[in-house]
């Protein structure tokens, strides 16, 4: 099979309408994750409520599990997040002909499978497994490999960049173009909010990859759990996790926008 066969089947693919619904059934999937983070953060910052409290994908799934219709929002989780990998697949196939595009769909690809799989692994029993310690993991495997500091570093710097382009897309409306019409005024403004909030959490995950790089201390290294936590602890810290927490609502409240008005 040459190259030309290879793009006519992902674009066959990427066209199939299980595939199109599949990936939108994603974004709602996106979104409803997005909304129980940021109901677990406010729960974290103002510590009221039961259940899980890790603020993180790991905390929502283990969140929507124990409610009374979680297996049937976990298995749409999973299918959703699957397909929306597999049109990410063809997207990089064949609609991007620039290899910086081609790069973050396969990217964003690899991490709906991720997720998909981390529902999955909750469906059948297992445990989501902590952010942190997956993240911390993660850090001193970089770290116990030749140059393991500067590779710390350098993927404190991508996380720093991925974040400035989260700011970026939402103040200057970029996601836009991601929609195939305006879905109008409030999913505008949730998507700026959202995207910003977005950025800012990750601007702290950032920092600490690269505090961890300076001190050579993989435990410095925090996920999204760890860096919402210490927003908790700075001067005003309920209320500034409370501002992060309503972005990130914000964003799902997008990503069911985006669900519709997606060009898939």
């Amino acid at each position: 099979m040459n190259s030309s066969d290879v793009s006519t089947a992902a674009a066959k693919a990427g066209d199939h309408p299980v595939v199109e619904w599949g990936a939108r059934l994603g974004y709602v999937a996106v979104g409803l994750i997005h909304l129980v983070i940021a109901w677990i953060a406010l729960k974290v910052a103002w510590g009221f409520g039961g259940g899980s409290k890790k603020a993180d994908t790991s905390g929502a799934l283990s969140t929507l599990s124990s409610s009374g219709t979680g297996a049937v929002l976990l298995w749409a989780c999973a299918v959703g997040f699957l397909l929306l990998a597999v049109w990410q697949v063809t997207e990089a196939a064949v609609r991007f002909q620039d290899t910086g595009d081609r790069v973050k769909a396969a990217s964003k690809a690899v991490l709906y499978v991720v997720f998909a799989w981390t529902t999955f692994k909750v469906l059948t029993g297992g445990s989501a497994g902590s952010s942190e310690k997956q993240t911390e993991d993660f850090t001193a495997g970089l770290m116990g490999s030749p140059g393991g500091r500067l590779l710390v570093g350098v993927v404190g710097l991508v996380v720093l960049g991925i974040a400035v382009y989260h700011v970026h897309k939402g103040w200057k409306k970029k996601f836009l173009e991601d929609l195939r019409e305006h879905p109008g005024d409030w999913a505008v403004h949730a998507g700026r909010i959202g995207y910003i909030s977005k950025g800012i959490a990750l601007l702290v995950v950032g920092f600490f990859f690269l505090v961890a790089a300076v001190q050579a201390d993989p435990d410095k290294a925090q996920g999204l759990d760890g860096a919402l936590k210490t927003l908790k602890d700075q001067p005003f810290g309920p209320v500034l996790l409370t501002l992060v927490a309503i972005g990130l609502a914000a964003y799902g409240v997008y990503s069911f926008a985006r669900s519709r008005y997606a060009r898939v």
